[in-house]
C-alpha cells in the first residue's frame, strides 16, 4: 500500500511535474512475468525517478547502508526504503554476494520485476563502469530477460554529495529485452557470466552515451582515496 501511495499519489506525480522526464522504450518492459531492469547509476535520484515511470511495481536491491544509518535521518531513510519494498544488500562480497543473489532470485521466482545497478555503486564522475556479474547469474538462473535502462541527466541534477537535486529535465531510456536462454545451465561458468554482463553493459552504454571505464567503480574510488593527499602537518 505504501508503494502504491508513493507512486500514484505522493512522490510519482511530484517527480513527473518537477523533472518532466522524457521516457523512451517503456514498451519494452513486459506487462507480466519475471524480468530484470538493469540500469546505470548516476544519482540518488535514480531510486525514485525510474520507478515513478515504470508501469509495474519494481523491487530494487538497495545497499544495506540505506537501512542502517544513524540518527533520525537514518531511521527515516530505512523506513522509506522498507515501506517501498526495497531489499537491503550487503556489498562486502563473498557470502554477502550470495545473499544478494538469493534475494534477487526470490523476487524473480514470484514473477516480479527486479531492478539492479550492475555497477554496484553510484558513478562518482558520470562515467559508466564495469558491471558486476551478479546480474548475469540472476538472469541465467531464473531464465529471466534483462531490460537495459539508461538514466540521462540525473548526474547533473544530483551528483554524489549534493543533497537537494537541481530541477532539470531528465531522460529515461529502456532498450529491447536481452534473452540469454542460449546460456541455460551455465550460470556457474565465470567466462559466461562475464560475457553476459559485458553484453548488458554495452547495451546500457549504447543507450546512455556515457564514457566507459573498464574497471569497477568501487575500486577506482578506493584508489583515488588512497592517492588523495592528507592534511598538511
Amino acid at each position: 500500500m505504501f508503494y502504491q501511495v508513493l507512486k500514484y499519489v505522493l512522490l510519482g506525480p511530484l517527480l513527473r511535474l518537477l523533472f518532466r522526464p522524457r521516457v523512451e522504450g517503456v514498451e519494452h518492459i513486459p506487462a507480466e512475468g519475471a524480468a530484470i531492469v538493469a540500469g546505470n547509476h548516476l544519482s540518488f535520484s535514480d531510486h525514485f525517478l525510474m520507478p515513478a515511470i515504470v508501469p509495474r511495481r519494481i523491487t530494487f536491491l538497495a545497499k544495506a547502508e540505506y537501512f542502517t544509518g544513524p540518527g533520525l535521518k537514518g531511521r527515516l531513510t530505512a523506513a522509506f526504503f522498507r515501506g517501498a519494498g526495497q531489499i537491503p544488500v550487503d556489498r562486502a562480497g563473498g557470502t554477502a554476494a550470495e545473499a544478494a543473489l538469493r534475494s534477487g532470485l526470490a523476487v524473480l521466482r514470484k514473477g516480479r520485476l527486479l531492478g539492479i545497478y550492475p555497477e554496484g555503486t553510484r558513478s562518482h564522475d558520470g562515467r559508466l563502469y564495469k558491471g558486476r556479474t551478479g546480474v548475469a547469474a540472476m538472469a541465467l538462473t531464473a531464465g529471466a530477460p534483462v531490460i537495459p535502462c539508461a538514466m540521462v541527466g540525473t548526474f547533473e541534477i544530483q551528483p554524489p554529495g549534493r543533497l537537494v537535486p537541481r530541477i532539470r529535465r531528465v531522460t529515461i531510456r529502456f532498450g529491447e529485452p536481452l534473452d540469454f536462454s542460449r546460456y541455460a545451465g551455465l550460470e556457474r561458468e565465470r567466462t559466461v557470466l562475464r560475457a553476459v554482463t559485458d553484453e548488458i553493459m554495452y547495451e546500457i552504454l549504447r543507450l546512455s552515451g556515457q564514457e566507459y571505464v573498464d574497471a569497477y567503480a568501487s575500486e577506482v574510488k578506493a584508489e583515488q582515496s588512497r592517492r588523495r593527499p592528507g592534511p598538511l602537518r
